[in-house]
């Protein structure tokens, strides 16, 4: 049996940064490639899902795993659109490694989404 501590972080994570993206769409305004229209309703669109995917991991909901993963994947060109923006930007060496390190993070969430353990 595989713990479920890894999903409830997960959930958490996802609940807290939906809150985020819904109250404050403007700090993440700047992930949205300007390919992509209406970056304000992409930024609050994308937090109601992580809400919703972060409350049905709580749950246990069967098929939240997969819509997580999913969520993970489908923001992940952005992180990634985001990071090289960023290196042609002044910022800090700091923030710029930053900004590249959640991009590989991706990978072990959408492994921890997965595996989340179901109930229903």
């Amino acid at each position: 049996m595989t713990s479920a501590w890894p999903s409830r972080i997960l959930a958490g994570a996802f609940i807290a940064s939906g809150v985020l993206h819904v109250v404050r769409p403007r700090v993440f305004e700047p992930l949205i490639p300007p390919a992509l229209p209406w970056p304000t309703t992409v930024v609050v669109g994308t937090g109601v899902v992580e809400v919703v995917c972060g409350a049905g991991l709580l749950l246990g909901r069967a098929c939240v795993p997969k819509a997580t993963a999913a969520t993970l994947l489908a923001v992940w060109p952005g992180n990634i659109w985001h990071a090289v923006r960023t290196q042609q930007s002044s910022q800090s060496p700091w923030v710029k490694a930053g900004v590249w390190a959640r991009v590989p993070m991706q990978i072990p969430l959408v492994g921890v989404a997965l595996r989340a353990p179901t109930r229903v």
